[in-house]
């Protein structure tokens, strides 16, 4: 508010706060007046792939399936199929709140390539509680679906199968449902490399050349250190591994029911009489095979009289902790996402989708580093998350790196002669977020 002076008149100072106020629109009201304008702006900065009318022969094939779809899933699989095929962009994300579908659209989705394009094999990467869950919703969407669970220690062996019968006739297409955390289950390995005696003590040097292994800021790495690592090195001086496979020996009928006992434990209100309990009414084999395999149906487990032995409240909590867990008992020893990588020839999966796809943005992640490896063996991939940002930039690098490479290395972000994406991730933080 301006002061009165003599020199002012009134007339002006009313005015001038009116100006002010003239000035202040809110949001709301903001896109409420020129919305229209604004999205004219923007359809011509980037005008649209799917302007809302459908093609006839893919509303034919929505119209088909024993599940119908809702208006704005329908629109979303029509948008989704021509970015893919008449756009042909190698990704598309679907980005939707929980309970909207998504699951559901994934596979109109590839019901549609099927019938439209020939695409035959969708492999699906999910969450391990909830393949069984994919399994029925498909199966419900798509009657003459064939469905393959990967999810147990008889992964492999289905992979095996797949490789021998690639070239067999089938009708109907083919869904592979692997669990994110199977996909990245493999080999046992342990550091390997010798110790030389020094007047401060041991150093780690490499068993083929000889040479001293440093860190970083070139300083000798102890052997403490490199017993202790969770990741494969190789020497920077001849390129030998410094790590070897380890062949788990069997387990004991003792050791194995201790560590289902222990493996039980794990998962929230399971604690040691509980998990005893279980043992005895449901025995070690029954209880290895599904947490192994069916997470979803142990959650849901029923006793003799068929009632459920977990609480609606118990159920909840263990659902929420076991979509990260991991359960092996003697599982095979290749992991699964680098035996499509090696085994399979390239597009054996024309479609590849990736459920809760924000789980594959981190940026050292073994599940992040497999969905990678299986999306570049797919023709086309579909993401679906509902929380595909988490505020900044590089929440989005890696997984659209790993989705779209082409197209990331199309704008400029470039991995080194080395294989490293740090400074890709700092162009593209620069960029689309902020530094500081």
């Amino acid at each position: 508010m301006k002061t009165l002076t003599p020199s002012t008149p009134a007339s002006s100072v009313v005015s001038s706060d009116r100006d002010e106020t003239a000035l202040t629109v809110g949001l709301s009201d903001f896109v409420e007046e020129f919305g229209d304008e604004l999205l004219a702006a923007l359809n011509q900065a980037n005008p649209p792939v799917f302007d809302g009318q459908p093609r006839q022969e893919r509303e034919q094939v929505l119209d088909s399936l024993s599940r119908t779809l809702f208006p704005a899933q329908a629109r979303t699989v029509h948008a989704v199929t021509e970015l893919l095929i008449n756009g042909g962009e190698p990704a598309a994300i679907v980005n939707g709140e929980m309970g909207c579908g998504k699951t559901t659209v994934g596979i109109a989705t590839a019901a549609v390539l099927h019938r439209t394009a020939g695409y035959r094999r969708t492999l699906v990467l999910s969450p391990p509680h909830l393949v069984y869950k994919w399994r029925r919703e498909i199966l419900e969407t798509i009657p003459d679906a064939r469905v393959w669970v990967l999810n147990g220690p008889d992964t492999l062996s289905k992979l095996l199968t797949l490789r021998e019968t690639l070239g067999s006739p089938v009708e109907g297409p083919e869904f592979f449902v692997l669990g994110r955390v199977r996909m990245r289950m493999g080999f046992h390995w342990q550091p390997a490399f010798q110790r030389r005696r020094r007047q401060y003590g041991e150093e780690a040097v490499c068993p083929d050349c000889g040479r001293t292994l440093i860190d970083p800021d070139g300083e000798p790495i102890r052997p403490a250190v490199l017993d202790a690592e969770d990741t494969r090195r190789k020497c920077d001086g001849c390129g030998t591994p410094l790590w070897t496979l380890v062949r788990p020996k069997g387990m004991s009928a003792t050791d194995r029911s201790a560590a289902v006992v222990k493996a039980l434990k794990r998962i929230p209100t399971i604690g040691e009489v509980t998990a005893r309990r279980l043992m005895k009414t449901f025995g070690e084999a029954f209880l290895a095979s599904m947490l192994g395999d069916n997470l979803y149906e142990f959650i849901n487990l029923m006793d003799a009289n068929g009632q459920l032995v977990f609480s609606d409240r118990q159920a909840q909590r263990m659902e929420r902790a076991m979509a990260n867990m991991e359960f092996g008992f003697g599982e095979g020893g290749f992991q699964p996402s680098e035996f499509i990588k090696r085994q399979l020839p390239q597009n054996t999966f024309d479609l590849l989708i990736a459920d809760e796809a924000h789980e594959y943005k981190n940026r050292g992640s073994a599940q992040g580093q497999a969905m990678g490896v299986l999306a570049a063996k797919a023709r086309k991939v579909l993401l679906l998350t509902g929380t595909l940002m988490g505020g900044y930039a590089d929440d989005l690098f890696f997984l659209l790196f790993r989705a779209l490479p082409s197209r990331m290395i199309e704008d400029g972000y470039r991995p080194t002669q080395r294989g490293s994406l740090s400074s890709a991730a700092m162009a593209f933080m620069r960029d689309h977020g902020v530094l500081k």
